[in-house]
């Protein structure tokens, strides 16, 4: 049987549950960030994810990740807990996800393809290169 949070603000917050024998416990308090108490209100919660979430756009992906840390709890909790916030959580994981995914594939494209993959092109694509061809080193 599960009753509604005392009024009165007793301390521990959460729901009371009526375990074995009629014992009542109290179920831990769900918190939106890691920072527990200590954190945002779920309405200022929600104002940072959707700030993190939009700014992620403008080439800023690591802010997904930040997104995705710093609202862990909302990450790994019941979809039905913090419905406004998992949204903008979830877009920034699949954000973060996607980003680095094609990061990597453009790294090791570069990386293990290299001439055999590219051809005569190569020596213009490769950055090494670029002081070689301006004369700006002594060496030449």
């Amino acid at each position: 049987m599960e009753r509604e949070p005392e009024e009165g603000g007793g301390g521990g917050g959460g729901r009371r549950h009526v375990g074995e024998g009629g014992l009542i416990s109290r179920a831990p308090r769900v918190w939106p960030t890691i920072d527990g108490p200590l954190g945002l209100t779920e309405e200022d919660s929600e104002a940072y994810a959707r700030s993190f979430f939009k700014y992620g756009f403008f080439l800023l992906p690591w802010l997904w990740a930040i997104n995705c840390y710093y609202f862990w709890p909302v990450f790994r909790s019941n979809p039905r807990s913090f419905p406004r916030i998992r949204r903008y959580v979830i877009g920034s994981a699949i954000g973060f996800v996607t980003f680095t995914v094609l990061l990597f594939s453009w790294a090791l494209t570069f990386a293990i393809g290299g001439e055999r993959l590219f051809g005569p092109v190569w020596g213009q694509l490769v950055m090494y290169n670029v002081a070689d061809r301006l004369g700006l080193t002594g060496w030449n």
